[in-house]
């Protein structure tokens, strides 16, 4: 079964020689959760923005090896970039509405997306916020302020406006970081649900949330792979014993 996502041999070097990757491999399949966990300085942050091309704004850097999405490698020459990032969506650790309302922070990405009818508009955007679990909060309010959200329900309507272009992967980079329990476990809900339908690959913002939510992870360290394994194996049975001092607290 050809995986979702095949990253090979990848490694990825910073303009100032620092070395933020080497030598990665690893495959995640369709509808998965997939985290990403380590330390600090580990490369997780690094390695998500290589599979949507973020990266490719850095001056001075080097990349080597192939990141293959359905088995085309996105780093070909004849890539979209621009579509790309539109089937490799992401959110980030900082929610970062859009001036204007809670609706046109989404619809504006529809319009660039060249999306112009208003009925599709509409459809998406009440699609995408009952996917991000915020419509029932905010249907009566879509003409508000994005600004005038909570941090939690920024950070779903930035999941929501990721989701109404529609991806294939959605990447989560500590989304919940500077959330309340509550808000942090409606997002946790969320994504539960969204699997069924999107492969989502997520920094996590601790072990312990890497181990409520995956399905499969892998342990980073030094910019190095450490392992790869499912939720259970790798949480409760790691291979290496760098992996078991992490999960278990003796540092990091």
């Amino acid at each position: 079964m050809t995986a979702k996502l095949s990253i090979q041999n990848l490694s990825f070097t910073y303009a100032d020689g620092a070395q933020a990757l080497r030598q990665i491999n690893m495959d995640i399949q369709a509808n998965e959760l997939f985290v990403l966990f380590g330390p600090s300085r580990a490369g997780k942050t690094t390695l998500l923005r290589l599979l949507n091309r973020l990266a490719d704004l850095l001056e001075g850097t080097e990349r080597t090896g192939e990141v293959l999405i359905n088995g085309r490698d996105i780093y070909a020459p004849n890539v979209d970039v621009t579509q790309l990032r539109r089937r490799v969506g992401m959110v980030f650790a900082v929610p970062t509405p859009l001036p204007g309302s809670i609706y046109s922070n989404l619809a504006y990405s529809l319009q660039m997306a060249g999306i112009r009818d208003h009925h599709t508009i509409a459809e998406r955007v009440e699609r995408s916020l009952r996917q991000a679990a915020l419509w029932d909060e905010v249907k009566d309010r879509l003409q508000d302020s994005a600004f005038a959200l909570s941090g939690g329900q920024k950070q779903r309507m930035c999941l929501a406006r990721s989701l109404a272009l529609e991806p294939e992967i959605i990447l989560l980079d500590n989304p919940t970081s500077g959330l309340d329990p509550i808000s942090t476990a409606m997002v946790e809900d969320s994504l539960f649900q969204l699997k069924q339908q999107y492969t989502i690959i997520m920094v996590p913002h601790s072990v312990q949330q890497a181990s409520r939510v995956a399905d499969r992870a892998a342990f980073l360290l030094n910019g190095e792979l450490v392992e790869v394994g499912s939720q259970q194996q790798l949480f409760m049975h790691p291979h290496d014993k760098r992996t078991e001092d992490y999960v278990t607290g003796r540092f990091g």
